[in-house]
């Protein structure tokens, strides 16, 4: 691996005094719980769009790669509350993704991960759904398909047959491999955690930059494996650093360790929050990219809220004698302070989501200044994260 310079932390007075007191994150949670309480009867049979429009959701069917992440919030409410009726709207979702894997509905992506760990493998982790580990370990193959073995990679969204799109890697995949390790796991078969630690190695690579940065996207020939340029999608442009890509890096670092146990995807991992920090506003929630700043630059606060559970998750993973273990905790409840404090959806009651200013695609004009459904469900599971000893979804 290259070598990746690590930047000192800067303004540690936005965290070091920073608390959040048990009465604040209850009634966090107790929101939360309300909005999910709104548009449960609507989204029981059917699933939110991935963006609002002027702040609603739309209900639709189980497509797109983003309806796990209303799923995901019904079974860490059902966790929170141990009330059944959210249980019976998460078990009638699992059944829909039964019916999709197997239907081959949408399934044209890398985002199965996403799909299916928080929907199907967190079922089967608090139920014992047997149904649900099928309908998992089967996404699991359909996304092994998407590996190509002499780059390394787990190919990006689209057609694997078109060459505008072979060979490319994403930054957000990182978050979708623990449906590999869980499939090894469960299966016995360790292709999938193979594939899992080639896909992490070349990311960490190819991905992240010199400077702590990443590319969100990244193109390797599939033939032979020759690494080959970094572009955007998602971002400003292709050198700068697009916000959301660099929290997935900071959530996936840490997330992938726990199965690997190699310590220099934490050290990476810290890397990566540093760079991040550094480029706070005041307010720590970021621009949507963070080489950019001013008063008409859209925040992400779904970045925000991706890169505090990373934050935790890396807390949770280093040992008791690392002299950084509580700096990361602090920086996650601070951005967790800012966004109940500023970014709260309870400051509009005909909102359906969550987290306010948050940020689809500013490139494609979509979803720009509304709420978002893995921003939604981030939050809530930051918030989980710290009101109690949560055994992860991933």
């Amino acid at each position: 691996m290259k070598t990746v310079m690590k930047e000192e932390i800067q303004s540690r007075d936005k965290f070091a005094s920073t608390t959040l007191g048990r009465d604040e994150l209850e009634q966090a949670i107790s929101f939360v719980l309300k909005q999910i309480d709104r548009k449960l009867e609507d989204f029981t049979h059917a699933f939110p769009g991935p963006t609002t429009t002027s702040l609603q959701y739309e209900a639709g069917d189980n497509v797109h790669w983003t309806t796990g992440f209303w799923t995901g919030q019904l079974w860490l409410a059902y966790e929170v509350t141990g009330e059944e009726k959210y249980r019976a709207a998460a078990e009638i979702h699992t059944d829909s993704f039964d019916r999709r894997i197997r239907e081959r509905i949408d399934i044209e992506t890398h985002d199965l991960g996403f799909l299916y760990t928080l929907s199907c493998v967190s079922a089967y982790k608090l139920t014992g759904s047997l149904k649900a580990k099928e309908a998992a370990l089967e996404a699991a193959d359909r996304l092994m398909d998407r590996y190509l073995p002499q780059a390394g990679i787990i190919q990006a969204w689209g057609n694997l047959s078109d060459p505008n799109q072979r060979g490319r890697f994403i930054i957000d995949c990182l978050n979708n491999l623990p449906l590999l390790y869980w499939a090894s796991e469960v299966s016995g078969e360790r292709r999938y955690a193979e594939a899992a630690e080639r896909h992490l190695e070349q990311t960490a690579s190819h991905i992240v930059r010199e400077d702590s940065s990443t590319y969100h996207t990244y193109y390797m020939n599939p033939e032979t494996g020759e690494p080959l340029f970094g572009k955007t999608s998602g971002g400003y442009a292709n050198d700068s650093c697009w916000a959301r890509g660099q929290a997935w890096g900071i959530c996936g670092f840490p997330l992938n360790y726990a199965y690997v146990r190699d310590e220099q995807y934490l050290k990476l991992g810290k890397k990566l929050i540093h760079y991040f920090w550094n480029r706070l506003p005041g307010d720590l929630i970021p621009y949507w990219d963070l080489s950019l700043s001013g008063q008409e630059v859209p925040k992400d606060s779904s970045a925000a809220a991706i890169a505090a559970c990373g934050m935790l998750q890396l807390a949770d993973a280093l040992p008791e004698t690392d002299a950084d273990k509580g700096i990361y905790e602090k920086m996650a409840v601070a951005i967790v302070r800012s966004l109940i404090s500023s970014y709260s959806a309870a400051s509009e009651p005909e909102c359906d989501g969550l987290l306010l200013h948050a940020v689809y695609s500013v490139p494609q004009g979509m979803g720009v200044d509304e709420c978002n459904l893995w921003g939604d469900y981030y939050y809530f599971e930051a918030l989980v994260r710290l009101s109690k000893n949560w055994k992860m979804y991933w």
